[in-house]
C-alpha cells in the first residue's frame, strides 16, 4: 500500500481562528481524501503554534495564564477543524511535551551548525522576525503588516548556519526536488536564494522571549518560535525514530501561505539537510482572501467568519465556492453576493436539478431499475483530474467536472426522454447519464464530500433509492447574519 503525507502550516494562536485557516485546513483536506480514494494509508496533520511574544504579550494583556490561554485558543482551531469535517490524522501543538522533547532533541542534533553570537538589528514584534536595513528603510521603519515601529535590538543570541545550505537548496529548489507550486511562489523563494544567504539567529535572550522552549545547557535562551513550530511535521511522525517517520517521510505535500514561504522554502529545507533527513516533496503556496476587494481587516468590520457560513448554509456550500471560485495560485475575493449565486446557479441549478431529474425520470420510464451498462470514456479527464491533484490546482478541477455536469444537464434536454416512447432507448439514454454522473459524484468526494456521498446513495444500486429531493435548496443573502 502506498503511503501519502500532507501537512498545513500550524496557526499561531494569538487570537481565534479566520477563514484563512479555514482554507488552509480545507486544501489539505482535499488532498487527504483524495488520497484515501487512491487507497493510500494517509497522514494529514494540522495544529497549533503556541509559542512567541506576541501570545505571552496577549495573554498578560487579558490577565490570564499563558498556558491557560494558548489551551483555549488551539481548542478553537480543533473545533473548528471538526465542524469543518477536517479529516486529519494528527492534531500537534507545539506545547505539547513530546514536541519539545523533539526540538530539545533536533537542536542538540544540529549543534555543528549552530554557534553563539552577538545579533544586532531591526526586530519586529508582531512578525516574532528580524528584519534587514534595506526592508527597514524601504517601509519607513515601521511594519505595514503590523503598524508599528521596528526595534533596534542587540542580544546574545545562537545562530544557524544557513549559508551552508544556498548551494544545495538552490539546486534542489531549480531542480524540482523541491516543487514549489505556484510558479511565482518558486520564483520568489529563488529570489530570496540569489540575494545569498546569511546565517540567522535562531534563539533570544529568555529575559526578552519570555514564552517558549528554553535551552537545556543554556536557561538564559529560548528557541526561537518559528525554528521551534517547523520541527512540528517531523514531530506528529515520531522523530528521530517513530514508525511514522520512516513509512511516511519525506512529506508528499506542504501547504502555506504566501506570508511565511522563506521559512519553509529555505530555512526548513536547510534544517532537514542538517538533520540528515530528505526535503519535503512539494511546497504548495496558496493565495490570499480579500472580501469586496478589501483585505478582512477588524476595524473595516469585513471579517469573514468561517463557521457562520457553514452554519447559515451548508458545508458543502462553504467548500463548493473557496475551492472552485478562488483561484488556487492567486489571491481571490469573496463578496456574500458570488457566495450566494454560485451555490444557486452552480450547485442547486446544475448539480441538485441533474439529480433531482434522473432519480425521477429513472422511476417514472423505468421503474428505478437501470442495468449500468454504459461504458463512457474518461481517460483524458482522469488524466486531466490527477495532473490537476498532483499540482494542487483545485478550481481547475471543479471547473472541469462542471463543465461536465452542464453536459449532460445539455444531453437530457437535447435527448427529451421524458418524451420518447421506446423503452429501451429511454433507458440507454438514463442509463448513459446515470453512470456519467455516478463517476463525476467519485470525483467530487475531495470537494463536495456530503453531495458526492448523496449521488453515490441514490444511485449505488438497481433500483436506485428514490428521495422526495435532494437536500440542497436555494438559498438567500437574507438568510445570513455575520
Amino acid at each position: 500500500m502506498a503511503n501519502f503525507y500532507v501537512a498545513t502550516a500550524i496557526p499561531y494562536v494569538n487570537a481565534r481562528p479566520h477563514l484563512g485557516h479555514a482554507l488552509l485546513f480545507t486544501y489539505g483536506d482535499v488532498l487527504a481524501r483524495y488520497h484515501r480514494l487512491k487507497g493510500e494509508e494517509v497522514v494529514f496533520s494540522i495544529g497549533t503554534d503556541e509559542h512567541g511574544g506576541k501570545i505571552y504579550d496577549q495573554a498578560l494583556k487579558l490577565n490570564i495564564d499563558v498556558q491557560a490561554f494558548v489551551d483555549a485558543n488551539s481548542e478553537h482551531f480543533r473545533k473548528m477543524a471538526q465542524k469543518l469535517d477536517i479529516t486529519h490524522s494528527h492534531f500537534i501543538r507545539t506545547t505539547d511535551k513530546s514536541h519539545k522533547q523533539v526540538v530539545r532533541f533536533a537542536w542538540q542534533s544540529l549543534s555543528k551548525y549552530i554557534y553563539k553570537g552577538v545579533y544586532e538589528g531591526w526586530y519586529c514584534q508582531g512578525c516574532e522576525a528580524y528584519k534587514t536595513e534595506t526592508l527597514v528603510k524601504e517601509t519607513n521603519y515601521e511594519c505595514p503588516d503590523h503598524k508599528q515601529a521596528y526595534k533596534k535590538l542587540k542580544e546574545d543570541n545562537y545562530f544557524f548556519k544557513l549559508s551552508a545550505f544556498e548551494d544545495q537548496i538552490k539546486q534542489a529548489i531549480a531542480s524540482d526536488q523541491i516543487k514549489i507550486i505556484p510558479q511565482a511562489a518558486k520564483n520568489e523563494a529563488l529570489s530570496f536564494l540569489e540575494a545569498g544567504l546569511e546565517d540567522i539567529s535562531i534563539s533570544r535572550p529568555t529575559a526578552n522571549l519570555k514564552w517558549g522552549i528554553s535551552l537545556e545547557d543554556d536557561k538564559d535562551q529560548t528557541i526561537y518560535v518559528w525554528f521551534d513550530a517547523l520541527l512540528n511535521y517531523i514531530t506528529v511522525l515520531g522523530y528521530p525514530q517513530g514508525d511514522l517517520l520512516k513509512s511516511h517521510w519525506p512529506a508528499d505535500v506542504q501547504i502555506i501561505g504566501r506570508d511565511i514561504l522563506r521559512f519553509h522554502a529555505i530555512i526548513w529545507p536547510a534544517m532537514l539537510m542538517a538533520l540528515g533527513l530528505p526535503t519535503y516533496k512539494t511546497l504548495y503556496v496558496h493565495g490570499l482572501v480579500t472580501v469586496e476587494g478589501q483585505k478582512m481587516s477588524k476595524t473595516l468590520g469585513n471579517v469573514v467568519d468561517p463557521l457562520n457560513l457553514v452554519q447559515t448554509y451548508n458545508l458543502d456550500a462553504f467548500r463548493y465556492f473557496f475551492l472552485r471560485h478562488l483561484p488556487a495560485y492567486d489571491n481571490g475575493d469573496y463578496s456574500l453576493k458570488r457566495f450566494v449565486d454560485s451555490y444557486n446557479n452552480e450547485l442547486v441549478d446544475q448539480l441538485a436539478n441533474l439529480i433531482n431529474r434522473l432519480q425521477h425520470l429513472t422511476w417514472q420510464k423505468c421503474q428505478g431499475k437501470l442495468p449500468f451498462k454504459a461504458k463512457p470514456n474518461f481517460k483524458d479527464l482522469d488524466k486531466q483530474y490527477e495532473q490537476a491533484m498532483n499540482n494542487c490546482h483545485f478550481n481547475q478541477i471543479l471547473e472541469t467536472l462542471f463543465k461536465e455536469i452542464r453536459a449532460l444537464n445539455r444531453n437530457l434536454e437535447e435527448t427529451q426522454p421524458w418524451s420518447l416512447e421506446d423503452k429501451d432507448q429511454i433507458e440507454k439514454i438514463l442509463d448513459e447519464n446515470v453512470v456519467k454522473l455516478k463517476f463525476l459524484a467519485h470525483k467530487l468526494e475531495p470537494f463536495i464530500p456530503q453531495t458526492a456521498s448523496i449521488i453515490t446513495r441514490i444511485f449505488k444500486s438497481s433500483p436506485i433509492e428514490k428521495i422526495d429531493q435532494v437536500p440542497l435548496k436555494k438559498i438567500k443573502i437574507d438568510d445570513f447574519t455575520n
